[in-house]
């Protein structure tokens, strides 16, 4: 019978994979496009909370640097979920966001996501393949919309609109 199961992610290795996920939050909440699109590999890409996709470092950081320019844009606040090896040099981390807008000193529901990086390592370090950002809608399980909202909020609480955790 042949083993299915994934192998296991080193520690160190699993802390860099945490580590290339906050740098690009603080990016994002520094308003900064290149310092969100430095985590990513040369050809990484991003599939934003609109399906828009922008795929190359230069490009995510050339739109990001746009958009940062031309709208007010709402800070993060995540909490890590898992990271987990899918095989060598490959992981995936999951995560758990919400957005507080600019101004705002509570966070908006409606702009809670879920976040899935995947992140190689082929001899040069982690970095980022692909960010994937998709609406936290619970459309079929309102209740758990509740007490994901209820748990972002309390991080807002502990640590502010700027900081990750996990």
């Amino acid at each position: 019978m042949n083993d299915t199961r994934l192998p296991e992610l080193p520690s160190g290795d699993e802390i860099a994979v945490r580590g290339l996920y906050r740098r690009m939050l603080d990016g994002w909440n520094r308003r900064d496009g290149a310092a969100f699109a430095g985590p990513f590999a040369e050809d990484g890409e991003v599939i934003g909370y609109d399906g828009s996709g922008h795929r190359g470092r230069s490009v995510i950081a050339a739109e990001l640097g746009r958009v940062f320019a031309d709208h007010p844009t709402p800070r993060y606040v995540a909490a890590v979920r898992r990271v987990r090896a899918l095989g060598a040099g490959v992981a995936q981390l999951e995560a758990v966001v919400g957005m507080v807008p600019a101004g705002a000193r509570e966070l908006d529901p409606g702009l809670n996501a879920v976040q899935t990086v995947i992140a190689v390592n082929a001899g040069a370090g982690w970095r980022i393949a692909l960010l994937q950002n998709t609406p936290a809608r619970y459309d079929l399980r309102p209740d758990l919309g509740t007490v994901l909202t209820e748990e972002l909020r309390e991080l807002v609480r502990r640590w502010g609109a700027v900081e990750s955790s996990g």
